[in-house]
């Protein structure tokens, strides 16, 4: 009777509002049942249809949550619990995702249903695998061995899955197949179409890892089949991810983009939270490999504003609260049973009147709590010990993101004001040299100013760009010097450049940005005294990396001059002492109408 009543409540639903979704419909039509058959309505609205519109469902479960409570049916507020917790999942807000997990299963065991206390466990421990994998495992290992030991094939089916999607995140993908095909055969065996969406997608993910693009392609394209027959919003909105991240590890960049903005607009439309801020990260990574670097630099900036607003360290301090809080729960309710067995036992022997056996019993009461008291005190130093590593990582992250939050402020004040009242000096000198009639000595003095105020925004610029990075690449660094070769030689057309380099693709050797804005200026210093001093008619810069180490050359053709007997300029002691900074070597080599050549190793 229940199914055929929820039924006919679906079909009026329907009928109520076409133009409206699934869950505003329903909302409007139960009003008119009592509570316990709203409360049975809700409770049986399927996974992908309030998944579907997850900001009316959290009113909804909501709303179902106080009946359940006035009514006293705590089987069916456990289950609210457990559907509000996979909504703030969804929306991206730990705390309340984990707070109501953990009172679901609170609720469940209690009413000793090992089969949605299975589900919950293992619920909680995927939403727990990126900020805590081996506390994600424990939890999910016990959802698994409860609902194996219930032989409850509907439920374990999903946390098949789910762990070998954790599997897969620690690279052990054999394993990954593993479970993900276990419960592909399960799917097939219960006829679940909404999990054999899901299924396919897993697998694919995992041979999109391995390299095997083909069978993922395969794969994913039988997932989106049965996601759009279902018109699984999330799972559609998800396979066009699934299908990025393959293109993507198949370095097609470009197909990756498209998949990735179809993603990206859906799960802004949905308010799919994590989905959103994954497709803003990857369509970062993916400008970055396609050199596009405005694009990349525009997608990153989305993505750290929606990862600050989202994920902060206060929050993850809450999450890992409950749960230390749920587990010292659960050993505290151990203890007290281990005590009150031991009472009864003690009750029974002094029935006995037998002194012998007393003295034994207290013997072995006395060692138990010894044995307790031991463990306890050890898991409590254990705990103790992590929360103290937990800190100081905490500690080191909030440290490095002042730091970097400091150096943008800095380089932003810089660009801002610094740079704008230069602009303003430049652009008044050129209003009065032509706006007035200047003798020529000041309107020298004048051009020569707006010169200096010109060069200075230019040394601004390279500072503020090596201020903006942690660490500087090779490519970065040529780029740069790319960029001011170009400007030198529109200064000085008569001398012809050249830039050689064999350095391609040395992703490991990375410089600070001190390093990265020391390097940068003595090779600028170089060029501009060959430019200056060795009348040269050719200059080059040559990079060259070999055995762990960079050397760099500036080389002009020019005059040169004699090192024992010519002075040393301050350019020349600067660049020096720029080397030693960042314990690099700088070697001044010159003959006379040989040329010049400036070497730099690092």
């Amino acid at each position: 009777m229940k199914n055929i009543f929820t039924l006919i409540v679906f079909i009026g639903n329907f009928c109520l509002a076409q133009n409206s979704s699934y869950i505003d419909s329903l909302k409007t039509s139960i009003s008119k049942y009592s509570d316990a058959q709203q409360l049975q309505i809700i409770n049986d609205v399927p996974y992908d249809k309030y998944v579907g519109d997850i900001k009316t469902s959290e009113k909804m479960f909501h709303y179902a949550s106080d009946i359940a409570i006035k009514l006293n049916d705590s089987l069916a507020l456990g289950d609210m619990c457990f559907k509000l917790s996979e909504i703030y999942s969804y929306k991206e807000k730990p705390k309340k995702r984990t707070a109501y997990a953990l009172k679901a299963i609170k609720i469940y065991e209690r009413l000793n249903n090992n089969v949605k206390a299975g589900v919950a466990y293992g619920q909680l421990g995927y939403n727990l695998k990126y900020s805590d994998v081996n506390t994600a495992l424990d939890y999910m290992r016990k959802g698994i061995k409860l609902l194996e030991s219930e032989e409850n094939l509907t439920s374990i089916d999903p946390l098949y899955d789910n762990y070998g999607i954790i599997q897969a995140l620690q690279k052990q993908y054999d394993s990954a197949l593993f479970y993900n095909n276990k419960s592909l055969k399960i799917k097939k065996h219960l006829n679940d179409s909404l999990g054999l969406g899901f299924g396919y997608a897993t697998i694919a993910n995992v041979y999109s890892e391995v390299g095997k693009f083909d069978l993922a392609k395969a794969y994913i394209d039988s997932s989106f089949v049965i996601r759009r027959a279902l018109h699984d919003n999330y799972g559609i909105a998800a396979n066009y991810t699934h299908t990025a991240d393959i293109y993507f590890n198949a370095k097609q960049y470009k197909t990756a983009i498209v998949n990735y903005d179809k993603s990206l607009k859906m799960a802004q439309e949905n308010n799919y939270v994590a989905l959103e801020r994954y497709c803003y990260q990857m369509l970062s990574n993916a400008y970055v490999e396609l050199e596009d670097y405005k694009r990349a630099y525009d997608f990153n900036t989305q993505f750290q504003t929606l990862k600050d607003s989202v994920i902060n360290i206060e929050t993850n301090e809450k999450v890992q609260q409950l749960k230390i809080e749920f587990e010292t729960e659960k050993k505290e309710k151990e203890i007290l049973s281990q005590r009150a067995d031991l009472a009864e036992q003690e009750l029974e022997l002094n029935e006995k009147n037998t002194q012998l056996l007393g003295l034994g019993l207290l013997a072995v009461v006395l060692s138990l709590l010894g044995y307790l008291f031991y463990n306890q005190q050890r898991l409590k130093n254990r705990q103790l010990k992590k929360e103290n590593e937990l800190k100081d990582a905490l500690l080191r992250i909030e440290t490095q993101n002042r730091l970097q939050e400091q150096r943008l402020r800095i380089s932003r004040d810089l660009h801002d004001n610094i740079g704008a009242q230069l602009t303003f000096i430049i652009s008044s000198l050129d209003n009065l040299k032509y706006g007035f009639k200047l003798p020529e000595k000041l309107s020298e003095k004048l051009k020569n100013i707006s010169e200096f105020t010109t060069t200075t925004i230019y040394e601004l610029r390279d500072t503020i760009w090596a201020m903006n990075k942690n660490e500087i690449t090779i490519e970065d660094l040529q780029l740069r010097i790319s960029n001011f070769i170009e400007k030198a030689n529109i200064a000085a057309s008569q001398i012809k450049f050249q830039f050689n380099s064999n350095i391609s693709n040395v992703e490991h050797f990375k410089l600070t940005s001190l390093q990265g804005m020391n390097v940068y200026r003595i090779i600028q210093e170089a060029i501009n005294n060959a430019i200056k001093y060795s009348k040269a008619k050719h200059i080059t810069i040559d990079f060259n990396y070999s055995d762990e180490q960079l050397k760099i050359q500036v080389i002009d053709d020019g005059k040169g001059f004699d090192i024992k007997t010519t002075q040393m300029n301050n350019g020349i002691y600067n660049m020096k002492k720029r080397a030693q900074e960042i314990n690099g070597e700088l070697v001044l080599l010159s003959q006379i109408d040989k040329g010049t050549t400036v070497v730099i190793n690092i």
